[in-house]
């Protein structure tokens, strides 16, 4: 007998691995509608991609996961964050930002990274156990991304377990915990107060800088960044600055430590490793999906999505579909490039890619130089269970001789 595939993203199975309830989706529900949640998902390549870019269709004004994707769209307004938005007002505020993130300006900041990145490695060299996330890469980024806003030393890390626990969820539950959901206002209030001394007393980071900008408003007015809009901007880009590195780190140590042939060629030739961050990305993206909200229907070869409900763009099935890509469930550092939808695409596409893609890659190279033989212990690793980052809380690594 046939069972219907069930998709559950607050499920053990999702948390652990999605791979195959992925595939069936593909397969047989590619237009995947969600009773109990009250959901559709898209799972195949060209429907998920062909959703990033019709956002005049699936909304980002309505919120980004299930949790803010059923609450009132009033309600969603008052978060003040640029993830929430819809062109035109979207536009005009992400310009502000983008600045910040230029070529040039992100290319200046490699030696500040690799000085974080070494310093975070280096009570580990000669060591031959240490735990790949944990120690390391749940760390870095969040010190670099909150370096660039001006984040004191002291309240980093803070921050970052503050977030970890903002997007946790257990199973079956699409809101955050009690604790998470205390995390999320004491985030809120900390910024908010940061900018608010940023913008008395401003130093050389972004929030002063953006307590300083005028944005158009639309109406033929310009005005500054309120302090609550600037809280939402540091909001979004401590969680997006670190949770996707963390994940994409712990993820690279995990497939080359089961494809050390793959890690060979890393060893062999460094200047092959943004290519390997491009197929970690892909095979294991950080994030799984991104939450629209359809305002009109829209039909693809497997069904139709109706107007009015919460929409999952499933990245990670996406970039597993046979349909796009040539033997999509083998890891090869080495594979061709082609469009990359793991850091978001369209209006969306993450302003910080570039800096996460420069964080991974130095993160790689200074691993290889430290560690050319190591074994992950499989028995120790944890996932996370987060409302739509995967990946690991812990990857234990024994270094080899």
């Amino acid at each position: 007998m046939h069972i219907a595939v069930d998709f559950d993203p607050f499920s053990d199975e999702f948390f652990d691995d999605p791979s195959e309830v992925y595939r069936r989706l593909r397969d047989e529900a590619p237009v995947y509608f969600s009773a109990r949640y009250g959901f559709y998902a898209l799972s195949r390549f060209a429907d998920v991609l062909a959703a990033h870019r019709e956002w005049e269709t699936f909304s980002s004004a309505h919120g980004i996961d299930l949790s803010t994707l059923t609450k009132d769209p009033d309600e969603i307004k008052t978060y003040r964050m640029i993830i929430m938005m819809d062109p035109p007002e979207h536009d005009r505020l992400r310009a502000l930002v983008s600045r910040v993130f230029t070529p040039r300006r992100v290319e200046a900041l490699e030696p500040m990274i690799r000085e974080v990145i070494r310093g975070y490695l280096a009570p580990f060299d000669g060591a031959t156990e240490f735990d790949a996330v944990a120690d390391f890469s749940a760390l870095f980024p969040i010190e670099i991304i909150s370096r660039m806003l001006g984040v004191p030393e002291g309240d980093r890390q803070a921050m970052r377990e503050r977030l970890d626990l903002s997007l946790h969820r257990e199973p079956g539950e699409l809101e955050p915990t009690p604790e998470g959901a205390q995390a999320v206002m004491e985030t809120g209030i900390y910024l908010y107060e940061l900018a608010g001394e940023k913008r008395r007393n401003p130093g050389d980071d972004m929030i002063s800088r953006l307590t300083q900008v005028t944005v158009d408003r639309g109406d033929g007015t310009e005005t500054g960044l309120d302090d609550e809009e600037i809280a939402g901007f540091a909001t979004l880009l401590g969680g997006a600055g670190a949770e996707t590195v963390t994940k994409l780190v712990g993820n690279a140590v995990v497939l080359f430590a089961r494809h050390p042939e793959q890690w060979q060629k890393i060893l062999d030739d460094r200047d092959k490793i943004p290519r390997a961050v491009e197929e970690i990305l892909r095979i294991l993206p950080p994030s799984q999906y991104q939450g629209r909200f359809s305002v009109a229907e829209r039909s693809f070869d497997g069904g139709t999505v109706p107007a009015g409900f919460p929409v999952l763009l499933l990245t990670g099935a996406a970039t597993r579909d046979p349909r796009a890509f040539e033997n999509p469930d083998e890891f090869d550092i080495e594979r061709q490039p082609g469009i990359s939808i793991g850091f978001g695409h369209g209006v969306h596409s993450c302003l910080g890619a570039a800096l996460a893609r420069m964080e991974s890659r130095v993160a790689l190279e200074e691993l290889a130089l430290r560690w050319p033989r190591f074994d992950v212990d499989d028995a120790g690793l944890r996932r996370v269970h987060m409302s739509n980052v995967a990946g690991y809380s812990h990857v234990p690594v024994r270094v080899s001789a």
